[in-house]
This record gives C-alpha cells, structure tokens and sequence, in this order.
C-alpha cells in the first residue's frame, strides 16, 4: 500500500468515524491530504471503492486484534472457558484504555448508512460479521463441551451477542459522553458467559 493511498484511507476513516460517511467529502478528504481530485481517483474510483477498502483494512485490524487478545488468553490458562473469560477480561481493559473512549465501529457505520453503499460493501459488512459470528460460536462450542450450559441457550445467538455488546457498548459510550461504557459492558457479558458455563 503506497503512503498517499494509506494517508487518504486514514484521513476518511477519522472523517466517517466523527460524522458519517455521507458528510465526509471527497474534497475535504482531498485537501487534508493535500493532493488533487485526480490523485483520489488514482486510488480509488469512486467513494464505495474507498468504502470497500476502509472495510477490508478494518475488518483485518479487528481478526488481528482478537487473534492477538484470545491467542494471549489460551496461552495463560488451557481451560476454555477460562480462557474466554480472561479474553474477555483482555478485551474489555484494552477498551478502557483507549483515550477519550472507541472512535466508533466502520461496520456499524457502513450498516446505519447503508442505503449509501453497493453490494460489494454490503457482503464485506456480511463477511466480517459472519467471521466474528464464526470465531466466537467455534470457541463457545468448545467451552460447552466441558462445561454444559446452564440455561438453553443457541451458541450462535451467544457469538452474536458478543459482537452486539462490543458494538453497542460503543454506541451508548458515544451516545451518553461516558467513555468508559463500552468496556463495562464487556465485563457485563463476561459475568454472563461465567453464570452460563461455570460449574
């Protein structure tokens, strides 16, 4: 990736997380860069084109980030479900350190405007959430091999909860100026998955 096609897609990701990807133009994005309508267009034909990549390059940052937190986990403890709850744990304290509270979620945002946006964002937005949906049902499978449920509960729904907290969580911080939400509402989910599972 070249260092102007990295300065625009830093430049609009900061733009679309503050105020949405409609009223992020192309001529700001442009003069904060400091290039011509041409350059823009070099790399990006047009603004589901740099949609598409502010997604891919997203949703890549977001798997690192939990193969990063989970790995780390599986490594302090062999237990599975220990090991989601110090992820989580792990999750929720990255969350809280972040300055000011989360920027805010680009798979979110491309969802909450998605009349903006042609098939190819919308099946990235579908992808990263099924990926998501995928890793957490596989680990939630494995813990309740060892440790049956509690309560009936559709290990998928519980995957998808997860994804539902973390993006919620971000929402209620930027929703009620209370930086420190999101990370609470982690360990909320982390106290559920210990009542669901702990013998």
């Amino acid at each position: 990736m070249t260092e102007t096609r990295t300065r625009i897609l830093d430049i609009a990701e900061r733009g679309i997380l503050a105020k949405g990807f409609e009223a992020t133009s192309i001529e700001e994005i442009t003069a904060e860069a400091e290039i011509t309508k041409g350059g823009f267009f070099y790399h990006f034909h047009d603004k589901n084109a740099l949609a598409l990549a502010l997604l891919d390059r997203y949703i890549e940052a977001e798997d690192q980030l939990f193969d990063d937190i989970f790995s780390r986990a599986e490594d302090l403890s062999d237990d599975p479900l220990q090991a989601m709850l110090i992820g989580l744990k792990l999750l929720a304290e990255l969350l809280d350190d972040i300055p000011g509270g989360h920027p805010g979620c680009l798979v979110a945002t491309s969802c909450y405007q998605s009349r903006l946006f042609n098939t190819q964002v919308h099946e990235a937005n579908r992808r990263a959430l099924l990926g998501w949906r995928n890793r957490f049902e596989t680990m939630f499978q494995t813990i309740a091999e060892t440790y049956p449920p509690k309560d009936k509960v559709n290990l998928t729904d519980l995957a998808d909860m997860l994804s539902g907290v973390v993006e919620g969580g971000i929402i209620l911080s930027k929703a009620v100026g209370d930086p420190k939400a999101s990370a609470r509402q982690v360990l909320m989910f982390r106290s559920y998955v210990k009542l669901l599972f702990q013998r």
